[in-house]
C-alpha cells in the first residue's frame, strides 16, 4: 500500500465521522452530550458508546483500514436508535446520508433521547434481521468497489507475459483516488448489461459530471484499468466483440474500393465513401451510446503521460527521445528459421524455459512450412533461443502502413505498429495552434472527450461556434499500450485515453487459472 493509499484511507474515515457533526451538534445536546464533542473526530463516536450498551472494543475496531469504514457508519447507525428511530429507511439514511439525516432529525423537536433501553425493548423480526444483514452487506460491498478496489479477469493475451488470460486481479481505485460514478443509479455489481435479459443495467436519469476525489496522477509504466475510449458508440448486434468504429472503418474502405472508378476527384470520393458508409452501418445496425463509466474495462501499460512525445522506430517505443522503459515479460512476435534441418517443437522450447500460451486461437507458437516459425517470446526468451545450434532469431517488424492504425487519415499520416509518431500527448492547460496537419489527431479529444462542438467551414474551425487556430486542452491524457506489442488492440489504434476514462491501477494477482490452477501466480504484486 503507497503512501496516497493510506492518506486516502485515512482522510475518508475522517469525512464518515466527520460529516454528520452539524447533526450530532443538536444529538448531543438532547442526549445530554457537550455539543462540542460533536466536532472532534472520532471522540464523538467514543461519546456515542458511552452512551450505548455496546462493548467498548467496538471503538477500536473503527481504524482497520477500509473495513473500519464500516464499524464506524454501523456505530451512526446504533447512535440513532437511542432516539427510537428503528425503521429502515432510518438506517439507511444514516448509513448513507448522515450529513442530511441527522441535522434533519438532530433540529426535530419532537425527536427525544430514549436511551439504550428502547433499544433493548425493540424487537426486530427475522424477515427484517435478514433484509438490514442483506442491504448492509450490498452498501459495504459497493462502496469497497467504487472507492478502494474492484476485481477484474484478464480476457485476453494483450498484456502478455506479464498478464495471462484468466489472471484475477485486484484493482486499486485508491492509486489515482476514487472516480465518483457517471451513472449512480445502477444495478449493483452489473457492469453495463443485465445478464439473462440483455437490457441496460443503469439509468442515466441521473448523471453526474466527471469528479474524482484525492487524485494522484497516472504515472509512466503503471498498469492501468480503464474504460475503453472508442467504447462510446457500438452495435446492439455485437457490443463490445466488433467496435462501431471498426465496422464503420471497413464499410468507408469498401465503399472508396467501389467508387474509385466513377469519382475522380480524391476529395470528393472519401467524401461521398463515409457518407454512404454511414448509412448503410446505421440502416444494417442497431446503433447506441454507453456514458464514460459503463464502457468496457480495458488492461495496458501506460507508457507515456500528458505532455510526452512519443516514437516507434522499429518496433522500440522512445519517449520524449529516450528508449522507453520495456517489461522484462514484455512479449513480441520474433521470425525464427532453422538450418540442417533443424525441427523445433513447442515442448523443447518450454524445457528452455520459454513459456507458451495453451491458447489455440492466438498461439505464441507457430509453424510456417519447413525450418521457419513465429514464436511470440520476451527479450530474455529469445536469448535463450539464440543460444540452440542452428536457429536464427531476428524481431518481426509490421512496416507497411496500416489504415486502422491511429488516427485513421490515410491523407495526413499512414503508420503502423512498428513504424509511429512523432506524436505529443495532450496535457491540460497546454494549447495546441490547430492545423490541416493536425486536426485529425486532436478532433476527437476536443469533440468528443472534452464535450465541444466542432465545425469545419471554408478550410476554417469553428470551435462552439467561435472561429479559432487554436485550443486549450481540459484534462490529461494518455497513451497506452500493451506488454505483448503485436497481439495488443491498445492506443495505437484508437488513439489517446482521457484522465476521466481511468479506473485504477492493477495491483495484485489473486488468483490464476489454466486446465488448473497456476500456484505459482498466487498473490503476485504487479510491475
Amino acid at each position: 500500500m503507497s503512501l496516497h493509499d493510506l492518506f486516502v484511507i485515512i482522510l475518508i474515515s475522517l469525512l464518515i465521522v466527520e460529516l454528520p457533526a452539524f447533526g450530532l451538534v443538536k444529538l448531543f445536546e438532547k442526549a445530554g452530550i457537550e455539543s462540542w464533542k460533536a466536532w472532534v473526530p472520532f471522540y464523538n463516536i467514543w461519546e456515542i458508546m458511552k452512551k450505548t450498551s455496546l462493548k467498548r472494543h467496538w471503538f477500536y475496531w473503527q481504524f482497520i483500514p477500509v473495513a473500519g469504514w464500516f464499524i464506524s457508519i454501523w456505530l451512526l447507525v446504533e447512535f440513532v436508535k437511542l432516539f427510537g428511530r428503528f425503521s429502515f429507511v432510518d438506517h439507511a439514511a444514516a448509513a448513507l446520508l448522515s450529513v442530511v439525516y441527522f441535522p434533519y432529525i438532530g433540529y426535530d423537536k419532537k425527536v427525544k433521547f430514549l436511551g439504550p433501553d428502547a433499544v433493548k425493548n425493540h424487537k426486530k423480526t427475522v424477515v427484517r434481521e435478514w433484509i438490514d444483514a442483506g442491504v448492509f452487506a450490498v452498501v459495504a460491498a459497493t462502496l469497497i468497489r467504487v472507492f478502494v478496489f474492484e476485481a477484474y479477469t484478464i480476457p485476453t493475451g494483450s498484456m502478455e507475459k506479464t498478464l495471462l488470460v484468466n489472471d484475477f486481479l485486484f484493482v486499486s481505485k485508491l492509486s489515482y483516488g476514487p472516480r465518483i460514478p457517471n451513472t449512480p443509479l445502477a444495478i449493483p455489481f452489473v457492469h453495463h448489461t443485465m445478464p439473462i435479459t440483455n437490457s441496460k443495467s443503469y439509468t442515466e436519469i441521473i448523471h453526474l459530471p466527471y469528479t474524482r476525489w484525492f487524485a494522484s496522477p497516472v504515472k509512466r509504466n503503471d498498469v492501468v484499468v480503464f474504460n475503453f475510449p472508442a467504447g462510446d458508440t457500438l452495435t446492439k448486434e455485437l457490443d463490445s466483440q466488433d467496435p462501431y468504429y471498426d465496422i464503420l472503418q471497413s464499410e468507408e474502405m469498401r465503399q472508396y474500393q467501389q467508387l474509385k472508378g466513377q469519382i475522380a476527384n480524391e476529395a470528393e470520393l472519401q467524401a461521398v465513401s463515409k457518407q454512404k458508409a454511414r448509412e448503410i452501418v446505421w440502416s444494417d445496425y442497431t446503433i447506441m451510446t454507453r456514458p464514460v463509466d459503463k464502457r468496457e474495462n480495458y488492461i495496458k501499460r501506460c507508457v507515456a503521460i500528458s505532455g510526452d512525445t512519443i516514437q516507434i522506430v522499429d518496433g522500440i517505443l522512445y519517449v520524449n527521445g529516450k528508449k522507453a522503459y520495456i517489461s522484462p515479460t514484455s512479449a513480441t512476435d520474433y521470425m525464427v528459421t532453422t538450418t540442417n534441418n533443424k525441427v523445433l517443437n513447442d515442448d523443447d522450447l518450454r524445457e528452455a524455459g520459454i513459456r507458451l500460451n495453451t491458447d489455440e486461437r492466438n498461439p505464441d507458437f507457430i509453424p510456417y512450412g519447413a525450418n521457419s516459425y513465429m514464436i511470440n517470446m520476451t527479450e530474455s526468451e529469445a536469448e535463450i533461443l539464440k543460444k540452440f545450434p542452428g536457429v536464427n532469431v531476428t524481431r518481426k517488424l509490421e512496416n507497411v502502413g496500416d489504415p486502422r492504425i491511429f488516427p485513421r487519415d490515410t491523407a495526413l499520416v499512414l503508420w503502423s505498429v512498428d513504424e509511429f509518431g512523432p506524436l505529443w500527448i495532450p496535457k491540460k492547460g497546454a494549447t495546441i495552434q490547430l492545423n490541416a496537419k493536425n486536426i485529425a489527431i486532436y478532433k476527437r479529444a476536443i469533440k468528443v472527450y472534452e464535450n465541444n462542438t466542432w465545425e469545419e467551414h471554408d478550410g476554417k474551425i469553428f470551435i462552439n461556434g467561435q472561429e479559432t487556430t487554436s485550443y486549450t486542452f481540459k484534462m490529461n491524457y494518455f497513451w497506452m499500450m500493451g506488454d505483448n506489442r503485436h497481439r495488443s488492440q491498445d492506443s495505437r489504434f484508437w488513439g489517446f485515453v482521457p484522465e476521466d476514462h481511468v479506473v485504477g491501477e492493477a495491483w495484485l494477482i489473486w488468483m490464476s487459472w489454466d486446465k488448473g490452477i497456476r500456484w505459482n501466480r498466487m498473490f503476485r504484486s504487479i510491475h
